[in-house]
């Protein structure tokens, strides 16, 4: 499977999807893109006049990228609609802001995945290269088939 079929597989749309771009998938890990618009409706009462990327939204993207795209890959091409994703625990920490208009660059190290529960080491970086946030995010990716 390459990256734009996973990314079409991906249980998610607009305004909910936080994947512009996967740059890099393999059975270790995955490296993908996100640019937060400033449109998004999040940011019209997070924080009065100095609006920032809800915490929740960041971990969201890392858990998007970082752990469903990689699991999409893993079941390798047994993933479809009937397929089931759940976030079980997510531990995170959060070091820099996120502006909207920022991009992000989310990275992920597998640490397993077996009967079906992947575990991932996650990290997001600003365009700077500044660690933005980091943290271990786990969950079920079931397909019909795995």
């Amino acid at each position: 499977m390459n990256t734009d079929e996973i990314i079409q597989s991906l249980p998610y749309s607009e305004p909910f999807l936080f994947v512009d771009e996967l740059l890099e998938v393999d059975a270790e890990g995955a490296k993908g893109v996100y640019t937060f618009r400033s449109d998004m409706p999040f940011y019209e009462g997070h924080f009065k006049g100095n609006p920032i990327t809800p915490g929740v939204i960041l971990t969201e993207c890392c858990a998007q990228i970082g752990l469903v795209c990689l699991g999409i890959y893993l079941v390798d091409g047994q993933f479809d609609q009937n397929s089931k994703i759940a976030l079980t625990s997510s531990e995170m920490e959060f070091l820099l802001p996120v502006f909207p208009g920022e991009k992000v660059i989310v990275t992920s190290k597998k640490v397993y995945f077996r009967f079906h529960k992947l575990k991932c080491s996650v990290k997001m970086f600003n365009e700077k290269g500044e660690l933005v946030c980091r943290g271990t995010i786990s969950g079920i990716i079931n397909s019909d088939d795995a």
